[in-house]
């Protein structure tokens, strides 16, 4: 049963992670509440080692349908793997506890922004040059990165917006893109808790092949419906993470 359970879970957290991230809000959650007992460290790295492979399905996906710029977004990549390892080595000096009851706030003003501004995401107009985006989306990729490394939740949430808002990306190709950065961020965390003995392998590949069919799901619908869809499923778990880390900071 708990297999059972675990793996709907991760079938889930694929299919919302391939449209626009997030997938972490549904797969921890079930990991925690089915194994309580188990260090929160060892669920952490459980569940990096499924949703990577959901998250390198949902990339290459993409890529064949969507124009990734990619001399933005490879050293862009390279930084959020940098910022990630980075971010996980502070989190081991010090706490991340003053983030929680911050991070429900930003994601708020977040959500709110997205609304008032009804055309934001509809339209893919990059409007920086060449250097100055790959400038922008590096300083993106390290800054998010670290802040993945180091405390985590709504990752893929920020690289969505920051994509939208400062590049110009519409929300289809901004969630290619933060795909790809999401993967050198979970890359760079997998590398962590393995060495340090935190994945349980005979639940990573059950959880692994779950995670990829409901990426490939996921991108299918989003390839289909476009920026619009991409938009309103953003708005959708961004609410859903104000309720989740609003709980933990200021109930539980």
């Amino acid at each position: 049963m708990e297999w059972i359970i675990v793996s709907l879970a991760s079938l889930l957290a694929g299919f919302v992670d391939a449209i626009v991230g997030g997938g972490g809000l549904i797969l921890l959650p079930a990991l925690f509440a089915t194994f309580p007992a188990a260090p929160p460290a060892t669920l952490m790295g459980t569940n990096k080692s499924a949703s990577i492979w959901g998250t390198a399905m949902a990339t290459w996906q993409y890529s064949r349908r969507v124009q990734v710029r990619w001399p933005a977004m490879l050293p862009a990549a390279l930084a959020g793997f940098a910022g990630a390892f980075a971010g996980a080595w502070v989190v081991t000096l010090i706490s991340g506890d003053f983030l929680r009851k911050l991070l429900p706030l930003v994601l708020v003003a977040l959500l709110i922004y997205t609304l008032a501004r009804k055309d934001l995401g509809r339209h893919h107009a990059p409007h920086l040059s060449p250097v100055r985006e790959t400038q922008a989306a590096c300083l993106i990729g390290l800054g998010i990165g670290f802040y993945d490394g180091f405390f985590g939740p709504g990752t893929g949430s920020f690289f969505v917006f920051l994509f939208v808002r400062v590049l110009g990306y519409d929300f289809l190709n901004a969630s290619v893109s933060a795909k790809l950065l999401n993967l050198a961020t979970n890359v760079a965390a997998l590398i962590l808790f393995t060495a340090k003995g935190h994945v349980w392998w005979h639940f990573a590949l059950p959880l692994a092949v779950a995670n990829v069919v409901g990426s490939v799901l996921g991108a299918h619908l989003a390839l289909k419906h476009g920026a619009g869809f991409v938009r309103g499923i953003f708005i959708l778990v961004v609410g859903m993470l104000i309720l989740k880390t609003g709980y933990d900071a200021f109930v539980r």
